[in-house]
């Protein structure tokens, strides 16, 4: 069982900006979803575990060895897909596969060429594999990047926003594939679509301005608001009226209308009816209350 502690983990970068401040869990094998705004500072969190950078202070232990002080402990046995990776042009998958591992230490080329089979094969790219990378569809370099990020056979896996601008089909095909690989290795999704975490994790954290803001289980967070999100079906001009006199957490059109959820203990006021909350009712309570977790 692997095994990521990190604890009082800060990031100041030298423009002033304090993308991280004091974060702290610990996560075991299977999918972590790292839920979060763009800004919120989890594409900084990822960087500073996966040794791209380092941090103003705090630690993080993988496996019982300190990262911070000695980054190579992590390189040997991480996975990560960034959220923008570039390519070789003209290059096949096959052949940019077996450079990516010889890179990686993978000096046999028996084993090389297993592995690489096998990573196509599981990505369902196989087919494709003398096609140049560059020519892939968004959802076959996804698949792709996940294929590198295996090379190795990685302990710990970081796929930072992968399914954004996929379509339906192949969203679907991809977080098929990682929740298969977080069946034996610690995996963490860090993204701003509630859904991706919704189906995938057993564990979960939404970060906001650089803070772990809340954490836990993706249903028994969604049993904490029962009875407290509240729903009604507006006119646009009034909205802002709501937005003042309400807890108002979330809005979206609805038939031309304006459908928002409200966070109150009791009814807000007539008209209202409670709702059934989900994971984004959760997402959107915690943001716009915005309150770090005690430790």
């Amino acid at each position: 069982m692997n095994r990521l502690h990190i604890q009082n983990l800060s990031k100041t970068y030298p423009n002033g900006v304090k993308a991280l401040d004091n974060v702290s869990f610990t996560i075991t094998n299977g999918m972590f979803g790292l839920l979060g705004p763009n800004g919120a500072g989890k594409s900084s969190l990822m960087r500073t575990i996966a040794a791209l950078q380092e941090p103003t202070s705090g630690t993080i232990i993988f496996n019982d060895k300190n990262i911070v002080s000695n980054p190579q402990e992590i390189r040997n046995h991480l996975g990560y897909l960034p959220q923008e990776f570039g390519v070789y042009p003209k290059i096949s998958a096959q052949n940019l596969l077996h450079h990516i591992a010889v890179l990686k230490g993978i000096s046999s080329k028996s084993e090389r060429k297993d592995q690489v089979e096998a990573l196509l094969q599981q990505t369902n790219l196989y087919q494709h594999r003398k096609k140049a990378v560059h020519t892939f569809s968004g959802g076959m370099r996804q698949r792709f990047g996940v294929a590198q990020a295996l090379l190795g056979n990685p302990q710990l896996i970081i796929v930072d926003e992968p399914t954004a601008g996929l379509d339906p089909e192949e969203r679907n095909r991809f977080l098929n594939l990682l929740s298969e690989i977080g069946e034996n290795v610690i995996v963490i999704l860090s993204t701003h679509i509630v859904e991706d975490v919704r189906d995938l994790c057993a564990n979960m954290a939404i970060m906001g301005e650089g803070k772990i803001i809340k954490q836990g289980n993706p249903i028994e967070l969604t049993k904490t608001l029962v009875g407290n999100v509240w729903t009604k079906t507006i006119t646009k001009e009034d909205l802002q009226f709501y937005k003042e006199q309400f807890n108002v957490i979330s809005t979206r059109l609805v038939s031309g209308k304006t459908q928002i959820q409200v966070f109150a203990e009791t009814t807000p006021e007539k008209g209202f009816e409670t709702m059934k909350p989900d994971l984004e009712s959760v997402y959107f309570s915690t943001l716009f209350n915005n309150q770090p977790i005690k430790s």
